[in-house]
């Protein structure tokens, strides 16, 4: 439809029609059976005349079934206008990748763009047309149990991230492209700063701090095209941010140029009352649509109270229409006018959806993602040698995490199924291992094997509900039973291999004298055999973490890009320092960190000049080599800081990396070109721009190990 057809159409509808678009309500009120709408439809309040008006529909699955909605649903809406069908895809549909936290790991952005045009095939040829992700909060507290779907702690990362997931998921002609689905960046904004790591809990922050760290992970998905953006639980500067008109009028409308449909999370509108900012339902109503919350997930304050706003003058009517014609577009966008049923094929799914093309990639990015945190010479293990693997993720499925809507366990590959793909002498207890109690037979079980096993492999983790919505923990260590059975098999055999898999960042007191320690997060529907793939060799471990593990909870928050104090921290004795008495300021594992079964060394650092004029670049280089006789990946990464600032600095800053590809004993120069615009930051009256003056300039493997030359900026 070209835009003046869209109008006339806004303007055939009644009031109700148009408040009506504004309603998204989840599968169960369009089901075959009577019995299944009633229930919902009367907690609700709904008629029939409402559900057959609302806009868009939350969790179809299934070709089939999107298909019988989408077209009972147009016979029921007097104008014949679709339904958009909407859902959770947030690593995967039915083909599960690692969670986000696990891809932010990778620092690959193409594998990233994978994930999403995968993502986007397989429910796209379901019935599916938009997805709610990425969700790209910048996160630094691991207590949050949504850290998991985050990238990470780096505002640069995290943007280089968005980009890739919006371009993946929409591709470049999405009305045309049917295997292809709308995006939708959430949570706007700063979800992931909730104070104490407690899901839904205030958030406090200034703007600049907004606009510098959290605003620009969001503003990158934007401009990358995502023609969605999803409200968050918070407040922000004091106002929940679904009923805050500055953060949606002021800065997502008319700074960031969006003019793509708003829409709130689950619930989030009626949520305005327990805030203590709407006195009832109406209020509610009032506040979120003059905000700019074009549609209400799952609760009815706009279906009940909308219209009597607009009779009473309270809110004009132009108002709803600009978020009607929102929504009208998104669907044109689509191509639903033309193709009501877009992509859904029953045939082209059972082809598409977990085939073995999607396996085998679902398997290289999982690899990719596996992070080594520690090996004292113990991997990767030979096929011959005698290895136990023991404990409760020995040949456990729940590898695909929580937020996995379609994923099925079963069709997962545990650790021990991956150690069977490859052929590999093993022994692993019958007894089922309890993640929290094991039985004592269990424990007996395990300790026997390891006494007898040349190495132990300790499969060891959270189960996938221990992290996600709703899933704070104030202590991030491994369940005490774990715990102890680490302790029982180091007293028999010392050559243990912990492996990992969880939705955060762990306390790893307790199990941290093992010899060898991979992180494998929730790594999917092909998991256990990427992991095995790591302990065996098989692939040379190159991901780096996105967010930093704290020696201890007590450290939380803690990140690499930390402001400077006026009583900086350095090694020594004296106590008036801003410092903890009784454990490091610094990570256990920083941000950008992890090992290679390959040996990496950095020489030759230069720059090309130590001055910088606006308007031109200087050039870093430093040459890499692999020391060692296997091929493998480093990540060259380039870090900067602004030594005086006119505010408080970070004492680095991520702005660039490269991953590059050496052969054994082969060497490469990286090269980094520096701008004047890497420079720039948000000032105290919220301008973003760079000072004139000295900045020192880091490239290294991670974000504590690194190299340092200074250089000045001249305006």
């Amino acid at each position: 439809m070209e835009q003046k057809q869209l109008i006339d159409l806004l303007e055939q509808m009644t009031l109700d029609e148009k408040v009506g678009q504004l309603l998204q309500l989840a599968a169960e009120f369009y089901s075959e059976k009577a019995e299944e709408k009633t229930g919902p439809m009367t907690d609700l309040g709904l008629t029939h005349e409402d559900i057959n008006n609302a806009g868009t529909t939350l969790g179809i699955s299934g070709a089939k079934e999107a298909i019988r909605v989408q077209k009972a649903y147009m016979e029921n809406n007097r104008l014949g206008i679709p339904t958009i069908l909407m859902a959770d895809i947030i690593h995967g549909f039915r083909t599960i990748f690692p969670i986000p936290l696990g891809l932010g790991s990778s620092w690959d952005v193409e594998a990233a763009k994978k994930v999403a045009e995968v993502s986007a095939k397989e429910a796209a040829v379901s019935g599916l047309h938009v997805t709610f992700s990425p969700m790209v909060d910048l996160v630094r507290d691991p207590r949050w149990g949504r850290v998991m779907e985050s990238t990470g702690e780096d505002p640069f990362l995290n943007s280089r991230f968005a980009e890739a997931f919006v371009k993946g998921y929409q591709g470049d002609n999405l009305k045309n492209d049917f295997f292809r689905v709308a995006a939708c960046v959430k949570h706007f904004a700063a979800y992931g700063a909730a104070i104490g790591g407690r899901d839904y809990n205030t958030v406090n922050m200034s703007e600049r701090q907004l606009r510098d760290s959290y605003l620009p992970g969001y503003k990158a998905a934007l401009d990358a095209g995502a023609k969605l953006v999803m409200t968050s639980f918070n407040t922000v500067d004091g106002v929940p941010a679904t009923g805050n008109k500055w953060l949606f009028r002021d800065v997502l409308r008319k700074e960031f140029g969006f003019d793509g449909v708003v829409i709130s999370d689950w619930g989030a509108v009626i949520e305005l009352i327990p805030h203590g900012v709407a006195e009832d339902k109406k209020q509610a109503a009032e506040l979120a649509i003059k905000a700019g919350v074009d549609i209400e997930m799952m609760t009815t304050c706009y279906t009940e109270n909308l219209k009597e706003l607009i009779e009473e003058n309270v809110v004009d009517e132009a108002i709803l229409d600009e978020a009607v014609l929102r929504i009208l577009t998104l669907k044109n966008d689509l191509g639903l006018f033309e193709n009501p049923h877009r992509g859904a094929d029953v045939a082209l799914e059972k082809e598409v959806v977990l085939s073995k093309e999607h396996r085998d990639i679902a398997r290289d990015i999982a690899r990719k993602s596996i992070v080594l945190l520690k090996n004292e010479n113990i991997l990767p293990l030979s096929k011959q040698e005698k290895v136990a693997i023991i404990g409760p993720a020995a040949d456990s499925h729940d590898v695909i995490g929580v937020w996995s809507w379609q994923g099925k366990k079963d069709e997962a590959i545990s650790l021990a199924q991956g150690v069977d793909q490859l052929e590999a002498e093993y022994v692993i207890g019958k007894e089922a291992f309890d993640y929290f109690k094991p039985s004592q037979a269990a424990i007996d079980e395990a300790v026997a094997l390891a006494k007898e096993a040349d190495k132990v492999v300790l499969a060891l983790g959270e189960e996938e509900w221990m992290s996600g919505e709703a899933s704070s923990r104030s202590d991030i260590r491994l369940p005490q039973a774990q715990l102890d059975l680490f302790k029982a098999v180091q007293a028999v055999n010392d050559n243990i291999i912990v492996t990992l898999y969880n939705g955060r960042p762990l306390d790893l007191q307790g199990i941290d004298s093992a010899k060898a320690i991979v992180e494998a997060w929730f790594p999917g529907t092909e998991g256990g055999a990427a992991l095995a793939d790591i302990l065996y060799g098989e692939y040379n471990p190159s991901a780096r973490l996105s967010m930093s593990f704290p020696e201890t909870v007590g450290q939380v928050p803690v990140y690499y890009n930390y402001d400077n104090t006026g009583r900086p921290y350095k090694p020594g004795n004296e106590k008036y320092v801003s410092k903890y008495l009784d454990v490091s300021n610094f990570a256990k594992y920083p941000f950008g960190y992890g090992l290679s079964y390959s040996e990496f060394t950095y020489t030759d650092f230069k720059l090309s000049s130590d001055e910088l004029k606006s308007g031109e670049t200087i050039t870093a280089s430093i040459t890499v080599e692999n020391q060692s006789d296997i091929s493998g990946q480093e990540t060259v990464q380039l870090y900067i800081c602004d030594q005086i600032g006119e505010v408080v600095r970070p004492v680095k800053e991520l702005k660039g990396f490269e991953k590059v590809d050496l052969q054994a004993h082969e060497k490469k120069t990286v090269q980094f070109t520096i701008t004047e615009e890497f420079l720039r930051y948000v000032h105290s009256d919220q301008s973003y721009a760079s000072d004139a003056g000295t900045f020192d300039l880091m490239i290294g493997s991670n974000s504590r190990d690194v190299q340092t030359k200074t250089f000045k900026l001249l305006k």
